[in-house]
């Protein structure tokens, strides 16, 4: 159920006196319910009120709902649109979406209860969205947050974890694909620490020889190799007080993960060269984008170093499983690369923010901001397209144009049947064939997408990854 204490509002825009009483009988027990005829009226309650949501007519005498749905995301973008429709075509219920409209009903409304569904659905996920702000503004007042861009459930539960662990000395490991922000939190918790006045020192593991990695951190003595000119300190002492963050662990070699050990159970090591230890005192955080417990099992990573790093955990999820962040991620670098080229105020168009949203970004927050970058720097006009993005951004966006090639010259409800269909592959696909993720992605609840996947005879398990298995053995044994 909806949590807040007051009623929410909603606006109906209809011509139909029916309609419009059928959904002020249907809502107006739960909620405020205001109703328009034309679009003028529609336009003077919106700038009156604050509505939760907005149910709009697509076909309206000599006018267009299009042109208030698109109103409605550029200046109410909190408020949720449900396009209905009896005369409208495909391709304008599609463009009704790619507009930002969250829902799309077919006049005449046979399932009164598919209104309040549809209504409560959308209320519900508004409030977790508003809901996680205000939690997001109450771990500011506490925590230092700027380096992070987000407002998921996901990155809020990852902000109260660093709220906690940030004060301590205890060492982290930090989990996550490349490029969704290992370094971002590793240094986040540094800032947020007694050490915040001290150095963050960053390395990544992966790009160094072993012989470099262990000149760089342990330090040289003078005459310990070849171009050993002079005594130099590492990082180990450079970070004296502070933070060292070692990404990409997984990469070290066994000898230096030993090395690693001792600095890190007794607080001291040998600089290369040298016959005698040194003392340091810094906090040690970690980083892999590879599963730690496998390279454990190989044989390539010490357990007992594993167990060291391991004592506080944060799995940073990848993007595609946190649509609430993208947006406001995408947003964010627009305002980012406008400043930094000396570019005027830049927005994003309905139709690429849909392609930012269904794009499926394996390169995570380090792609997307790539994307935007390059989006920002070819943009011509004061809206960017999407042929602003990169080509293999764009190629998806092709296959879309396809796709909707195959269902244009259907009826209405085999149309809707087919986008069903390839809107289900693709969400199995995003979630590497997990029904529960893919009941995360979608809000769909998970008995639903394995019903449908019997009623498309769609095999999820064709879309799973080698490693990828969903959560737990009743799950499997559900599928099975």
């Amino acid at each position: 159920m909806i949590n807040p204490s007051t009623k929410q509002s909603i606006l109906v825009v209809d011509d139909s006196a029916e309609t419009l009483e059928l959904f002020l009988l249907q809502l107006s027990n739960d909620y405020n319910v205001l109703t328009a005829q034309n679009l003028n009226t529609a336009r003077s309650l919106l700038g009156q009120y604050r509505f939760h949501l907005a149910i709009i007519d697509l076909v309206l005498p000599g006018e267009n709902g299009l042109d208030l749905i698109q109103e409605i995301k550029n200046s109410y973008p909190l408020t949720s649109v449900i396009a209905i429709s009896g005369q409208a075509s495909i391709e304008t219920a599609v463009q009704a979406m790619k507009l930002g409209a969250d829902e799309f009903i077919v006049k005449p409304i046979h399932n009164l209860d598919l209104i309040n569904i549809q209504v409560e659905k959308l209320l519900q996920t508004q409030w977790l969205l508003e809901e996680n702000q205000r939690l997001n503004d109450l771990i500011q007042k506490d925590i230092q947050t700027d380096l992070i861009i987000g407002n998921s459930p996901a990155i809020q539960q990852l902000l109260q974890k660093v709220k906690k662990i940030s004060k301590l000395d205890t060492t982290v490991l930090i989990t996550g694909e490349t490029g969704v922000g290992k370094s971002v939190f590793a240094e986040l918790i540094h800032r947020n620490s007694h050490r915040k006045h001290k150095k963050f020192v960053s390395v990544n593991c992966g790009s160094l020889t072993e012989t470099l990695l262990e000149s760089l951190l342990f330090g040289h003595k003078r005459g310990a190799f070849t171009d050993a000119i002079r005594d130099k300190i590492g990082y180990f002492q450079e970070a004296n007080g502070g933070t060292l963050f070692l990404d990409e662990i997984t990469e070290t070699s066994l000898s230096f993960q030993v090395k690693l050990l001792k600095v890190l159970e007794t607080g001291t090591f040998r600089m290369v060269g040298s016959d005698s230890d040194v003392t340091t005192d810094l906090r040690i955080l970690a980083a892999s984008n590879k599963d730690i417990n496998d390279s454990v099992r190989k044989g390539t990573f010490r357990e007992d170093l594993y167990y060291r790093l391991n004592v506080i955990t944060l799995h940073i999820s990848p993007l595609r499983e946190r649509r609430d962040d993208m947006k406001i991620l995408a947003n964010a670098f627009v305002r980012e690369f406008c400043a930094k080229y000396h570019k005027k105020e830049l927005k994003i168009s309905p139709a690429m923010m849909s392609l930012i949203l269904n794009h499926p970004w394996r390169g995570n927050v380090r792609e997307l901001r790539n994307a935007i970058e390059h989006a920002v720097i070819l943009a011509e006009h004061s809206i960017i397209q999407p042929e602003d993005l990169p080509e293999n951004v764009l190629e998806q966006t092709t296959e879309e144009k396809k796709q909707f090639g195959l269902i244009e010259n259907l009826d209405w409800q085999e149309a809707k049947q087919e986008f069903e269909r390839m809107y289900l592959i693709s969400l199995l696909k995003r979630s590497s064939g997990s029904l529960s993720q893919a009941a995360r992605l979608s809000s769909i609840p998970r008995e639903n997408i394995y019903k449908k996947c019997s009623k498309y005879k769609i095999d999820y398990n064709q879309f799973r990854k080698p490693h990828t298995s969903d959560t737990g053995s009743k799950e499997e044994n559900y599928e099975n």
